[in-house]
């Protein structure tokens, strides 16, 4: 794979991972029109996200230390007796929602083959139809009545009902950031919360995605090329930090509603495009 195609795709996946406008869907129509599709492709789109991993990361690194070592006191607190759910602190909320949002990935897990088939095939149908979803939920969230919840005031059923948007975020074309942040709306959290819930919750999934994307790599007869897996990751964490500012300054700003306008209207032109795709057997890039 070329340097220039790898930081395209770095550019793709530090922008679009953190909008909510779906990195999966437009790295998948990315590798579609310039012939990528595939096994292979599926693996480096894995592994763009180490980049925006460090970026939200670094982001809220202090938050996620203060969680970490919460986290350990907690179990310290479970082991002894001592813990009580009740007169949990912010922090030791958030840490217990965080972990009750993983719950629903269980069931998505059974799904991986699934998204992966979708993922990599020819078509882009599905890419289509996902994005109207991620649009519509968007669009949902920018017209409720917006709430008031933090981590304290954060029900189990929030958590679960997020955790499921970020289980069905594994279809490409469904914004994990989007449907996540718009399902936080719809559960009453207040929109600032509602993104850096978003955020954190997503990465211990990307660790362990990526972590399984390398292990089966190895294992594969993938083509692992060095330096543009390097120039994708490295852009896709620089672009990745502008982007998680980016789209603090939308939300709170109320302009959340583009991205619906935006998704809504990519969705309706790729569903038109795979149509003539499987009307001419080809795909569109071949007329021109």
């Amino acid at each position: 794979m070329a340097v220039l195609l790898a930081i395209l795709q770095g550019i793709i996946q530090g922008l679009t991972e953190f909008l909510p406008i779906s990195s999966s869907g437009h790295l998948s129509l990315f590798q579609h029109f310039t012939g990528q599709s595939g096994e292979g492709a599926l693996f480096f789109t894995v592994m763009l996200h180490l980049g925006t991993l460090f970026a939200v990361m670094l982001v809220y690194f202090k938050t996620l230390m203060e969680m970490i070592a919460e986290f350990f006191r907690m179990i310290w607190d479970i082991i002894t007796g001592k813990f009580r759910y009740k007169e949990a602190g912010e922090t030791r909320k958030m840490v217990i929602m965080i972990i009750l949002s993983l719950v629903p990935l269980l069931a998505a897990y059974l799904l991986k083959d699934v998204f992966t088939a979708l993922a990599e095939d020819n078509d882009i149908l599905v890419e289509g139809v996902c994005f109207l979803f991620t649009g519509s939920m968007l669009f949902i969230a920018d017209r409720c009545v917006k709430g008031k919840k933090t981590a304290l005031k954060m029900k189990t059923t929030d958590a679960l009902a997020i955790g499921f948007f970020q289980g069905v975020a594994g279809l490409p074309g469904v914004s994990r950031s989007g449907s996540t942040i718009s399902s936080g709306i719809l559960c009453g959290l207040t929109t600032d919360f509602a993104v850096q819930f978003s955020f954190i919750m997503g990465i211990p999934v990307m660790l362990v995605t990526s972590a399984m994307e390398m292990r089966d790599a190895l294992k594969s007869d993938i083509v692992i090329d060095a330096i543009p897996l390097l120039a994708g990751i490295v852009t896709s964490f620089v672009v990745g930090l502008g982007a998680i500012k980016l789209i603090k300054w939308l939300v709170k700003s109320g302009r959340f509603a583009i991205f619906a306008y935006y998704t809504l209207t990519l969705g309706m032109l790729v569903i038109i495009v795979g149509i003539i795709e499987l009307i001419i057997g080809a795909n569109i890039v071949t007329l021109f």
